[in-house]
């Protein structure tokens, strides 16, 4: 069923004010977006103003502050056919000097080379906070000149350098620390200012030539391992760096909220998995396997959905994973707490999206111990409709595909401002719009004229004006200067805890209890509030500023009526040693109902490390019940825990035929998380069970945990499901010996020879043409031999490094304008495609999902794409080399490094070696795919299929 493309419509049951009709507001170059039917969406400045942004800020005068990414991705665009900064990416300052709703003024900030293609920036006071990975920088502007006079590397060491996966925007939070998440271009490797070292890292590498080391499983100072992205806070002078939630993608932005909460929107491997996500403290977002060492496809099970899976959402101790709306490239994100735009607008969860070419709107529900985002869809947007399928063919006529909103802020005036990449393509390795065009929308009411306010930090109304400001860094500014007034300030903070807005009560509540002894005590009689909103608040507040009597508040919240609350008190207890919360925690725990995702998780992040004692308290606490007359609740538990020695119940559990199939099922789960050797026996026994469901889950389990935790308890196991590589001994004295320098080149044309006479062979030629050790000679001598294999991925991969005419691709911008047969593509792709790309049910999955590819690229990206693999590779689907100690040699995905390697081939066959026996990995600067001549599909043919392929009703069973 169609979406309609604004927010209002949906929630027109709750506030009975948006109109049920779209507005389409026409900007002075043509530009076009639809919002609401009370709103206006204007241009606010365009290009040659700035261009190319990626992030905007505004300041306490209402300007809006932009980080430019001109020199994107250089390695991959054509500098000579792009915009070009040699002397560094820019940060622009624009302002509208007559309030007429246009800019009209522009200057340049700073102009660095260390600036390449800067995620983020935050103006608070005379500071300009930008993020650029390998480095968070602070400018600073003494003399109020616009100009800085001071650069500092607050923090150095994140990876992601010219990468979307790298360090994105650092905000204020209402309790005046600054928070930053990064995506998953590691290794992060940072040190604070105290000393304290976060390490973070995954099997991810790839993306750019920079992100070839990334080293999985690595521990911080606090003695806990960090996978992937993460979310951090630290205090504003370098110290006490503190991570808030890990195991993201590529997280572009985190929101933090006047309660403390944080939001976060992630993209996906091109699966139609994107999601908007509420982050518990402490969480692992779940993209990798915990430690980072496997992705998502190693760690699928049978039968799990691919966004299940993508999200290991059936995985203990994963956090629950908010609103999947399919696909897209999700960016900016901004709560909007103010009222300028009208009440019913108040609270809205506004999430960009570059792909969907939309600012989608939330509004979040408390849900348990949880929050629900269901209630959601597209607030601004260029197209006049939501439908996921949306088709566009059109490519030279439909720039309203062009719109790429790169982030979204909250002026001081109360509107939104959103910053548009503009761009036919959603970044990724490449971009396609030469001039760096860019435009700020300003979305508005009709009915009132919004206007930016002077405000004076000298004086306490000022400062009270900054606080209640809806910009999120100018309220920072108040915050900072009424904390510096001490408890006198107290009885105006008071009169604001009566405030309508509850954000501004929210606010209040963290600011009061940083005042002092008389604030604290104030804010510890907010427990008692009757909102459990500003209980929670309260909570989280007295948590960082009386760490003294956190076990007080805590008893006092443990039979709080709100899971919310007591959600809260859990995740404070994760570093208080059991037997001195025991109390509380058998509290918190029989407030547990049973099913309340967030709730458990919370549990399990609070316990881990304790899992053993909380067992045996939990097992006496509930009067040593037998594993078949576990509660609902007690299950669970467990199943998060999943302690050892719960081993036996679960096994018990897993074969009680009395049992509902889910639940064995679900005992089995968390059988196959416990990593002795007492699980591993338990699991063989299940093999026997007469359930061919359990047996051949037992039987996966035992496959799976054969090449990881249980690897030393089965090495007398065979599974009948095992792919070995053969030993090629051969194959590997030929690559030695070439390798010899002692040999001459007539002898190395004779063992080159030898290698070009077997697969195995072929594949270490590759590896020595990548090494740049194949002399151009004998190259040219293979050449033909190479280019005519049978196998198009492997010619594909030979015409790479043996053919120096393989750079030569067709003509897009003839073959866009070619006429197209969508029937013909439909034949094509079942033809050559399907074996390694999936739509609806047909097809493997190597390559990405492009059952909805339609909605995220247009015709020619999509063309572009058939005929230029290699210049936009997926995220993840970069191809490697793998060499073994026994000769043999795969060439496919990784899917998983560390103690094991798991390669899949480019047929899907994965195969899972002991990384002891891999002599070298080599990542290789190509696509798996090959490109039309190798397939071999002629322009006619890449015009057909990519004309089905923008089809929205492109189902192959049809």
């Amino acid at each position: 069923m169609m979406n309609k493309i604004f927010f209002g419509l949906l929630l027109l049951s709750l506030f009975g004010v948006w109109a049920a009709c779209h507005s389409e507001q026409e900007a002075k170059t043509g530009a076009k977006l639809f919002v609401a039917d009370d709103l206006e969406a204007t241009v606010w400045a365009e290009s040659p103003m700035f261009y190319n942004p990626t992030n905007i800020d505004v300041d306490i005068r209402g300007r809006i502050w932009a980080t430019e990414a001109v020199n994107y991705r250089n390695f991959n665009n054509d500098s000579a056919k792009h915009l070009s900064h040699p002397a560094g990416d820019r940060i622009i300052i624009m302002e509208d000097t007559d309030g007429d709703g246009v800019a009209d003024s522009s200057k340049v900030f700073v102009q660095d080379k260390d600036m390449v293609s800067p995620l983020g920036i935050s103006v608070i006071g005379n500071k300009v906070i930008v993020s650029c990975s390998p480095s968070v920088i602070i400018y600073t502007d003494n003399d109020g000149d616009d100009k800085p006079d001071s650069k500092e590397v607050f923090l150095t060491g994140f990876g992601g350098l010219d990468h979307d996966h790298g360090l994105h925007t650092g905000i204020p939070g209402p309790d005046g620390k600054w928070y930053f998440i990064t995506g998953n271009a590691g290794p992060h490797v940072v040190t604070d200012k105290s000393g304290w070292t976060l390490r973070a890292g995954s099997v991810y590498n790839g993306g750019s030539p920079y992100n070839t080391s990334n080293t999985p499983a690595q521990q911080s100072d606090d003695g806990k391992i960090w996978t992937g992205g993460v979310v951090f806070r630290i205090n504003p002078d370098g110290t006490g760096l503190e991570v808030l939630g890990h195991n993201f993608r590529n997280s572009y932005e985190v929101a933090v909220d006047s309660y403390g909460n944080m939001w976060q929107n992630d993209n996906d491997d091109e699966v139609d998995a994107c999601r908007v996500s509420w982050i518990m403290e402490g969480g692992n977002a779940g993209f990798f396997s915990e430690t980072g060492t496997r992705t998502w496809r190693a760690d699928r099970r049978p039968g799990q959905s691919i966004q299940t899976a993508h999200w290991h959402q059936e995985d203990p101790g994963v956090m629950p994973v908010g609103k999947i709306y399919g696909a897209g490239a999700p960016t900016g994100m901004v709560v909007n707490e103010s009222d300028a735009l009208g009440e019913a607008y108040r609270g809205l969860l506004l999430s960009a999206d570059a792909g969907r070419n939309a600012i989608f709107g939330f509004r979040p529900k408390p849900d348990g111990a949880g929050y629900d985002l269901s209630d959601g869809s597209p607030f601004i947007a260029s197209t006049p409709s939501d439908n996921e399928f949306y088709r566009w063919n059109d490519v030279v006529e439909n720039t309203e595909k062009w719109f790429r909103p790169s982030d979204v802020a909250i002026g001081t005036d109360g509107a939104i401002y959103v910053a548009d990449w503009y761009d036919p393509i959603v970044g990724g390795h490449q971009m396609m719009d030469s001039i760096g065009y860019g435009r700020i929308y300003r979305i508005a009411p009709k009915s009132k004229k919004l206007i930016t306010p002077e405000i004076d930090l000298d004086q306490t109304s000022g400062q009270l004006d900054a606080f209640l400001s809806p910009a999120i860094n100018v309220r920072n500014q108040g915050f900072e200067r009424l904390k510096a007034q001490g408890r006198g300030i107290l009885p105006s903070l008071t009169k604001l805890l009566a405030s309508e807005n509850p954000y501004h009560r929210a606010r209040t509540v963290w600011l009061m209890a940083q005042l002092g002894q008389e604030g604290i005590s104030r804010t510890a009689d907010l427990l008692q509030d009757d909102d459990s909103g500003i209980r929670l608040t309260a909570f989280r507040a007295l948590r960082q500023a009386d760490q003294t009597h956190l076990m007080d508040y805590a008893s006092k919240m443990a039979t709080d009526p709100s899971p919310a609350v007591r959600r809260e008190v859990i995740l404070a207890l994760r570093d208080v040693p059991f037997e001195q919360s025991k109390t509380v925690i058998l509290k918190l725990i029989d407030g547990f109902d049973g099913e309340d995702p967030a709730y458990l998780n919370a549990l399990g992040i609070a316990l881990k490390g304790k899992e053993q004692q909380v067992y045996a308290e939990l097992m006496q606490h509930a009067g040593n019940p037998e594993p078949e007359n576990w509660s609902k609740a007690f299950a669970a538990i467990v199943w998060e825990l999943h302690p050892d020695q719960a081993a036996p119940a679960l096994k018990k559990r897993a074969s009680d035929e009395k049992l509902d199939i889910a639940d064995r099922k679900k005992a089995l789960v968390a059988l196959g998380f416990i990593s002795t050797k007492e699980a591993a026996l338990s699991m063989l026994g299940l093999l026997a069970s007469t359930d061919k469901e359990i047996g051949g889950s037992a039987q996966w389990w035992l496959q799976f945990r054969k090449t990881n935790d249980w690897k030393s308890y089965l090495n007398n196991w065979q599974s009948p499901t095992d792919k070995t590589l053969a030993a090629q001994p051969e194959v590997l004295n030929y690559y030695e010996q070439f390798k010899d320098e002692d040999n001459g080149l007539d002898a190395k044309r004779q063992l080159a020879k030898q290698l070009a006479g077997s697969r195995t062979g072929k594949l270490y030629l590759i590896d020595l043409a990548a090494s740049d050790l194949l002399p151009e000679v004998i190259k040219e001598e293979l050449k033909n031999q190479l280019l005519t294999d049978d196998d198009r991925n492997f010619k594909a991969l030979a015409a790479h490094y043996f053919d120096a005419n393989d750079t030569v691709s067709y003509n897009l911008d003839e073959i866009v304008r070619l006429p197209t047969d969508v029937d013909k593509g439909k034949t094509l792709f079942i033809a050559n495609c399907v074996v390694c790309h999936k739509i609806g049910a047909v097809g493997q999955e190597i390559g990405p999902n492009l059952t909805h590819i339609q909605t995220k690229f247009d015709r020619k990206a999509i063309l572009d794409g058939i005929i230029r693999p290699a210049a936009a590779v997926a995220f993840g689907s970069e191809p490697y080399l793998v060499l073994l100690k026994n000769g043999a040699a795969i060439y496919g995905l990784l899917l998983s490094d560390g103690p094991v390697v798991t390669v899949m081939d480019t047929y899907g066959k994965q195969y899972v070696m002991d990384a002891a026996t891999v002599a070298r990995k080599r990542h290789l600067n190509t696509s798996i795919m090959p490109p039309p001549r190798h397939i071999p599909l002629t322009p006619q043919d890449a015009a057909d299929i990519s004309a089905y392929l923008s089809r929205s009703d492109k189902d192959l069973g049809k």
